[in-house]
C-alpha cells in the first residue's frame, strides 16, 4: 500500500469515527458543512461545464437534505413546520439544478442554505457542553 493510500484509509477511518462520535447538534452542523460544500462544488462544476460533477454534487446535496427532513421533529419546535418548507423547496431546487444543468437554481440555493447553516452553528454553539450522548442538544434544536 502506498503512502498516499494509507493516509486516504487513515483520514477517511478518523472521518468515519469523528461522525459516529458525535452528539446531535455536532452532527446537524456537519451535515450543513457538507451541504453547502456540495452545492458550492456543483456551483462551480456547472459554470465549468463539468456536468458529471455538479451532478455527483447535486445528488449528494440532495440527499443531505433528504436526510435533515427525515430527522426534523415538527413536535419539538414551533418553527419546524417553516424549515420543513424551506426544506422542500431547496429539494426541488436541486433537483431543477440538476435536470436542466441550472446555476442559478444552485446559486439560489446557497443563498437560502448558507444563512441557516449559520444559524445552525451558532444555535448549537450556545448549548452547554454535551454529554457523551448528545441526546439533550439533540431535542434543543429539534432533531431526533
Amino acid at each position: 500500500m502506498t503512502y498516499s493510500a494509507l493516509r486516504a484509509q487513515q483520514l477517511s477511518r478518523y472521518n468515519d469515527d469523528a461522525v459516529l462520535s458525535a452528539p446531535p447538534a455536532r452532527l446537524l452542523t456537519m451535515l450543513y458543512d457538507r451541504l453547502l460544500l456540495d452545492v458550492k462544488r456543483a456551483r462551480l462544476a456547472q459554470e465549468n461545464a463539468h456536468w458529471d460533477s455538479a451532478r455527483e454534487n447535486l445528488l449528494h446535496a440532495q440527499a443531505i437534505v433528504a436526510e435533515l427532513q427525515s430527522t426534523l421533529r415538527v413536535d419539538l419546535w414551533d418553527g419546524a413546520a417553516s424549515l420543513a418548507s424551506i426544506y422542500e423547496y431547496a429539494m426541488q431546487a436541486l433537483i431543477g439544478a440538476n435536470i436542466y444543468r441550472d446555476v442559478e437554481r444552485t446559486k439560489e440555493c446557497i443563498e437560502l442554505l448558507e444563512p441557516l447553516r449559520q444559524g445552525w452553528h451558532e444555535a448549537a454553539a450556545q448549548l452547554p457542553v454535551e454529554s457523551a450522548s448528545g441526546a439533550a442538544s439533540g431535542r434543543a434544536l429539534g432533531v431526533a
